[in-house]
């Protein structure tokens, strides 16, 4: 019986959001501007980088 290992990083997920933090305090956001900077962030960065 062969044995499979899944290795899970989180690497991603917390780069994400430090990069999410960093852009909230340098562009000086409300926390209402914050929380949709989080809706909207991924979808402009998807954009970008899918080539939308």
């Amino acid at each position: 019986m062969d044995r499979k290992v899944i290795v899970q990083n989180g690497s991603a997920g917390l780069l994400w959001f430090a990069g999410w933090l960093f852009s909230i305090g340098f562009l000086k956001l409300g926390f209402w501007q914050g929380v949709l900077g989080l809706i909207v962030w991924p979808y402009f960065l998807g954009a970008h980088f899918g080539g939308f």
